[in-house]
């Protein structure tokens, strides 16, 4: 799967970026999902008093999300034979 990230300046002008974004067809069942989560995520930092440099969308996903639906969104299959 292929991720992105953003790095942008708050208001009191840190750098900020958010790491493991996941790029997804526009066909996808999660799109709209991972938008409207993605845009929850960017105002929660917008509205802390410290923020953290660096913050990790998957994580806060796996947080928010029904297991199954992260399983589903990240494909996390076990590998076979240490692959």
């Amino acid at each position: 799967m292929l991720v992105k990230s953003i790095e942008f300046k708050n208001a009191v002008g840190q750098k900020v970026k958010v790491m493991d974004i996941p790029v997804l067809e526009e066909n996808s069942s999660f799109n709209f999902m991972i938008q409207v989560r993605l845009q929850t995520f960017l105002a929660s930092i917008e509205k802390e008093c410290k923020p953290k440099k660096c913050y990790s969308f998957k994580e806060y996903l796996k947080q928010v999300m029904k297991w199954p639906d992260y399983e589903q969104l990240f494909n996390l299959g076990e590998l076979k034979h240490n692959a």
